[in-house]
């Protein structure tokens, strides 16, 4: 049995997600918290749950999605894990965070996906490569649950921005098409912004996903 709890964090309103067990390991999913009052809810949570965080891992690593990085590394002792084409957006961020006016605390090094699957105590996870918003972006899939954390690649009536660097409209299109509408309609999606979906939903009224 798989859980879910979302967070709402930092100036861009990104989601942080805990993703945990029966046995409570735990999967922190995206840290986005910025300030002190943001770390300190993450923290309580994992606490009043006595969950044990064992990973910590980035859909992509735009400057929203990884402000929690050296918190849960301090804390937790995790480093985080990205895909391999990530590194380059992982190291731009201080630049970023200093051309919107932001603190940011370097995020620690990172480790790199090796695989298609990741286990998160008894459970399994698929990783799934969506790149398009970013250059290696990816998705976690749990078929068993049918629970999908689709980072910014697809949202609730909408899909990732592709104006960034590294991004691009038609493998992002590709992405979607070949990876997350294969999956079952009752599929839940927590995406890294706004309210939760399904695929079904997505499907039907989803005005960029008309042709697919």
């Amino acid at each position: 049995m798989l859980q879910i709890q979302k967070f709402t964090f930092n100036p861009f309103q990104e989601n942080t997600y805990l993703l945990w067990t029966e046995s409570g390991e735990c999967a922190i999913i995206d840290p986005g918290c910025y300030e002190k009052r943001e770390e300190d809810a993450l923290q309580k949570t994992i606490e009043e749950k006595g969950l044990k965080p064992t990973l910590l891992l980035n859909t992509h690593c735009h400057i929203d999605h990884v402000f929690g990085n050296e918190f849960v590394h301090r804390t937790y002792g995790l480093s985080p894990l990205i895909h391999p084409q990530e590194e380059i957006v992982l190291a731009a961020v201080p630049r970023v965070a200093e051309m919107y006016g932001l603190d940011y605390t370097p995020s620690p090094k990172p480790k790199l996906y090796d695989g298609k699957e990741i286990k998160l105590g008894e459970e399994k996870l698929t990783i799934l490569f969506v790149p398009g918003h970013s250059p290696g972006h990816v998705a976690f899939y749990s078929q068993a649950h049918q629970l999908l954390l689709s980072g910014d690649v697809l949202f609730k009536q909408s899909i990732g921005r592709t104006d960034l660097p590294g991004g691009n409209m038609d493998v992002l299109m590709k992405s979607i098409a070949d990876e997350l509408l294969p999956l079952s309609d009752e599929t839940k999606v927590y995406a890294g912004h706004m309210e939760d979906t399904s695929i079904g939903e997505e499907k039907r009224t989803n005005p960029f996903l008309r042709g697919l």
